[in-house]
């Protein structure tokens, strides 16, 4: 396993008074060290980078893709069913798997913005992407992931997920913390250690954050939507914080501290458009966000929760 260094982007700045109120701002593009060279044999082509996911960097290894500093991994069954791929192949697939779960279209300036890396970076990664089969650029420069790309990125998932989980139900450590090391560990776990750590924690459906992990959890018994989209005066109870707002750490932190996490009934006490505020009330606290942190965390309508 390389060393991974630590984020070099933050993806929403909190500001915090009596009722704090979390923004977002855009990081910016790695240095010319990410700059691809040579030609791999995963995806045809030279030239482009491929950075590892918000901006970690791994040390130069051999890359069966031509991408420089990022260590080579193979996924779970993409070891026995196609060539192995790179730690920054993987992060970037796994990005627009992310990202496609908000139920918003994937683009590259949306990417961009979530891996704090330059348009023209992402331009050059989408297009070996493209050309090695795992994603397809649609209309409108939508993008999506081939069933070979879709199948690296729920191993991803799936093993990020877990060592979350571990992290914090074995280790101890909080939410903000366990994403972090999650992502320096989830390269160089293997299969049978993925399979050992589900048996040991139980085969747990959902990461600390509430995200299902592919392949152990059961579809949603109730509507989700997006907290930004509640109504004035409802309850609603919260599903999961999605990775879009966990690569926020401030936005991650503020969550932690005013416990809004899986299972937290809130009442929306104010929805101020005019504002970009929305204000909430919960456990004797009241909380206020940015309708963009809060269109990052999905919810449920307290009076759909399901029985037992």
């Amino acid at each position: 396993m390389c060393q991974r260094c630590a984020h070099t982007s933050t993806r929403g700045v909190s500001s915090e008074a009596s009722t704090a109120t979390i923004g977002t701002a855009t990081a910016p593009a790695p240095s010319a060290a990410a700059r691809v060279q040579g030609e791999g044999r995963g995806v045809a082509g030279t030239g482009g980078s491929l950075p590892s996911r918000r901006g970690l960097y791994c040390d130069r290894n051999a890359s069966s893709l031509g991408f420089p500093n990022v260590a080579r991994r193979s996924s779970l069954k993409a070891r026995r069913r196609a060539p192995e791929t790179t730690a920054s192949v993987q992060d970037y697939l796994a990005a627009i798997y992310d990202l496609g779960s908000s139920g918003k279209p994937v683009i590259g300036a949306r990417l961009a913005k979530h891996l704090g890396v330059s348009a023209p970076t992402v331009t050059e990664a989408i297009q070996r992407l493209t050309r090695g089969g795992y994603v397809r650029v649609g209309r409108g420069k939508t993008l999506a992931l081939t069933p070979k790309g879709r199948e690296i990125a729920e191993v991803m998932a799936r093993r990020h997920r877990l060592l979350e989980r571990w992290l914090t139900d074995s280790l101890g450590l909080d939410w903000t913390d366990a994403h972090e090391e999650a992502h320096r560990l989830e390269h160089a776990l293997s299969p049978r250690v993925e399979e050992r750590l589900a048996a040991l924690l139980g085969m747990p459906s959902t990461c600390p954050h509430g995200n299902p992990i592919p392949g152990m959890a059961a579809p949603p018994r109730v509507a989700l939507f997006p907290l930004a989209q509640a109504a004035e005066g409802s309850t609603v109870v919260v599903e999961r914080i999605t990775e879009e707002a966990e690569a926020d750490k401030k936005l991650l932190e503020y969550l932690w501290r005013n416990d809004v996490r899986p299972g937290r009934r809130l009442q929306v006490v104010e929805v101020a458009p005019w504002a970009g505020t929305i204000t909430l009330a919960g456990e004797g606290r009241t909380i206020a966000l940015g309708l963009a942190a809060a269109a990052k965390i999905w919810v449920y309508a307290a009076k759909d929760a399901p029985a037992g």
